[in-house]
């Protein structure tokens, strides 16, 4: 398991990374750009940076030097920044999601409802949102004093191995996961499906087969990484709270959910989103030059 984890650790890490610094680099620079599904990408490329941060330092000691100790503090302040990370990315496909809504549905007041001073309160509003029912995860096990056991079988503080170690009444921290669960994620899902039901009915009432095609398509890339991230997200939320599955297994779905977005949402909206690779003059202008450097990387891993 150790190797595995090193080799996936290795392999998809720097993808993830890489990728998300290019988008980072192209985003702000080019002016066709400044637009609201790009400043949301934008976003949620610096949330999967932090994310990766957060988890790969412990992740590489533990695969390469064995170092399995963490102090309490520290693993409750990963388990928070974990957490955290990713309810800022499911809040941001939400408002990806009502980008395309807007886009299709009510493409005359799009950029007249979406100007820059809402894009900066959506993106304050699930920050605080994360910040404020994340918080309450370890706030709620710091409470905690007494544990039958130290070790927790997964690469990262996961929230409810770590409940799970206490031999006192853990009814709270469980409610408190489950609240917090379909809040932020049960919520996001609800709406995301709405939306897209909504622009499913528009595109599908348009007439000439073309134009229903490069509605659809201006939506694929959202869709593949909101079902990418949600069918893993909510896997592992009801396996530990409801479902008996193997340690093991519960290893390899976390460390799959947690590294494996982050990768491949620059590869998903570099190939889909062509226009965003105008960006550096006539070298690149023609060319899906992000997934390109990003696969060749890859495949020399």
């Amino acid at each position: 398991m150790c190797s595995f984890g090193l080799a996936f650790l290795f392999s998809v890490c720097p993808v993830a990374v890489l990728g998300n610094i290019i988008l980072l680099i192209i985003i702000p620079t080019e002016c066709n750009l400044h637009q609201p599904m790009y400043i949301f990408l934008a976003v949620l490329a610096v949330s999967d940076i932090r994310l990766c941060a957060a988890i790969a330092p412990k992740m590489l000691a533990i695969f390469w030097f064995k170092s399995c100790s963490m102090a309490f503090d520290a693993c409750l302040a990963q388990l928070f920044f974990v957490y955290a990370m990713q309810c800022m990315e499911s809040g941001i496909l939400l408002a990806m999601a009502f980008d395309r809504y807007l886009a299709i549905c009510d493409l005359l007041r799009h950029t007249s409802i979406l100007t820059p001073s809402v894009l900066v309160h959506m993106i304050v509003a699930v920050a605080i949102r994360a910040t404020v029912l994340v918080g309450l995860l370890p706030i709620l096990i710091k409470r905690l004093h007494i544990f039958h056991s130290i070790l927790i079988a997964h690469s990262y503080c996961e929230h409810m191995a770590v409940v799970k170690l206490a031999t006192e009444d853990i009814q709270v921290n469980k409610a408190c996961g489950l609240f917090v669960g379909f809040t932020i994620l049960g919520f996001d899902m609800i709406f995301i499906l709405v939306s897209y039901v909504l622009i499913f009915q528009v595109v599908f009432h348009l007439h000439q087969k073309e134009a229903q095609f490069k509605a659809f398509n201006t939506c694929t890339a959202h869709i593949f990484v909101f079902l990418e991230f949600y069918i893993l997200a909510f896997f592992s939320f009801f396996s530990h709270h409801f479902g008996h599955v193997a340690p093991s297994t519960h290893f390899l779905l976390s460390t799959i959910y947690l590294l494996v977005p982050p990768a491949l949402n620059p590869i998903v909206y570099g190939v889909k989103k062509q226009d965003n690779l105008k960006a550096c003059g006539t070298n690149f202008s023609s060319e899906l030059w992000i997934p390109r450097v990003i696969y060749q990387m890859f495949m020399t891993m």
